[in-house]
Order: C-alpha cells, then sequence, then structure tokens
C-alpha cells in the first residue's frame, strides 16, 4: 500500500532507527516497500538499507534528484518520503492507516497529504522551543520542512508533479503546490511525531540555525534562486 522513499548520504549513525521504527507496519502490509535512494554514499549506508530488506536506488547527489529517483522507483499506491535521519513514534502506522482508510474510502481524486509533528533527539530546552516554532509555522501557515516527513497519494503526487530537481527547497515547493491546489486544509498534521536529528543544531548553535534557515527562506520566498542560495548552504551545514 505505502511506498517508503527515504533519500540518503552517508547515514549510516541513524538508518539503522530509520527503518526499525518501519518494521511493525511492513509487518501489518501498511508498508509495501522501502526505498532508500542513495547519492553517493561512502559509509555503510547501502550495506544497512540492504541488510533491513530496503531497495537501495542509485541516484546523482542532492536530496532534490534522489526524492524524484526514490518516487519514479516506488510502486506504492501511497508514497511516504522520510529523511535518513528521522525516526518515526511508536504507533505511527494506526495514525496513518486510518488516514488513508478514510481517504480512501471516500473516493477522492486527489486525497489530503499528510505530515508529522516535529520533535528533536535532543533534552535541550532549545530543540523543544524551535520543534515547537516549527510546529506553529506549521499549523498556522501550513510551512512545514521535510525532517517532519511527507505523506501523499501516488495520483496527487503524480498530478502535482511530483518534487522539483531543485538544489534546495524541494520540499517547500512541494507543499507549496499542495497548498495551492488543495488549500491549507489539504495538509494534515499527524499527531505522531518524527523525530529527527538535532546534529546541525547542536553544531552551529540553534540560534545561528534557526536565523540562518529564515534567512534562507525569506530569500526564496521573495524570489531567490535556490542554486545561488545552496551555494551557501554547504558551508553552515558542514557538507
Amino acid at each position: 500500500m505505502i511506498s517508503v522513499v527515504i533519500p540518503a548520504l552517508n547515514e549510516e549513525a541513524r538508518l539503522a532507527q530509520c527503518l526499525t521504527a518501519l518494521v511493525p507496519a511492513a509487518i501489518d502490509g501498511l508498508v509495501k516497500e522501502v526505498i532508500v535512494s542513495d547519492g553517493g554514499s561512502r559509509d555503510r549506508t547501502r550495506d544497512i538499507a540492504e541488510d533491513a530488506g530496503a531497495r537501495v536506488v542509485i541516484s546523482a547527489k542532492g536530496r532534490g534528484l534522489q526524492l524524484i529517483a526514490g518516487g519514479d522507483a516506488a510502486r506504492g499506491d501511497w508514497l511516504m518520503f522520510l529523511h535518513g535521519d528521522t525516526v518515526l513514534s511508536p504507533m505511527w502506522e494506526a495514525e496513518v492507516g486510518k488516514f488513508v482508510e478514510d481517504a480512501e474510502r471516500r473516493d477522492e481524486a486527489l486525497p489530503q497529504a499528510g505530515v508529522f509533528t516535529l520533535r528533536f533527539d535532543s533534552p535541550r530546552i532549545a530543540a523543544r522551543i524551535v520543534a515547537a516554532g516549527a510546529m506553529i509555522r506549521t499549523r498556522l501557515f501550513s510551512m512545514p520542512y521535510g525532517d517532519q516527513g511527507l505523506l501523499i497519494s501516488r495520483r496527487f503526487y503524480d498530478a502535482l508533479g511530483g518534487y522539483a530537481a531543485s538544489a534546495l527547497f524541494e520540499d517547500v515547493d512541494i507543499i507549496e503546490r499542495i497548498v495551492a491546489d488543495k488549500g491549507r486544509s489539504g495538509l494534515h498534521v499527524f499527531q505522531a511525531y518524527a523525530v529527527t536529528s538535532a546534529e546541525k543544531y547542536e553544531r552551529n548553535g540553534y540560534v545561528r540555525q534557526v536565523l540562518d534557515n529564515a534567512w534562507r527562506i525569506a530569500r526564496y520566498k521573495t524570489g531567490g534562486s535556490p542554486d545561488k542560495i545552496a551555494k551557501g548552504y554547504g558551508a553552515l551545514e558542514g557538507s
């Protein structure tokens, strides 16, 4: 039913946890397949994926390109895109399963899409504040980021044209198109958590990272080129 697509690049430290959280849904039959779209990892990312039973597809480096490659390879009626450093909270499958069942019962041509509630894998108060701010942005302005995952029907995904082959903001772009097509009510927020790595916040500092994120998204929203904005992104991220 659901194809899970995970873009990955040198994710050996977190990928096993990400995949383990999908096991109950695979046993229940909700998850049909897991595809890891690898952008040229030099660590054990591919081995970990294959050992867990995931299908590995090779893509050019770049999250947008990797998401496209994984989506093209997927065979499920529903697609769930999830970052390799993100772990879904226990029992997520019950909530997602009901959402899918309800959407299919309504037999809508273009069902809603869904994202998860964000949390970071850090006990720091700063991490909780940033996550809370992200959820305010998500609920009030329908502006989640890719760290929150994306569940979407294959039909809707194809109708939207899928992800853009963008150097940055491929997650923002597809959400904008979802909201433009269905309105804000077209984006459901799951109560289940997407627990994502706080490593870049810990490394760069929470204030600095938040301000940098805000600056980059402001430039993008005012017509800045994702390619140009991305040039300064690697230096901050350490990639």
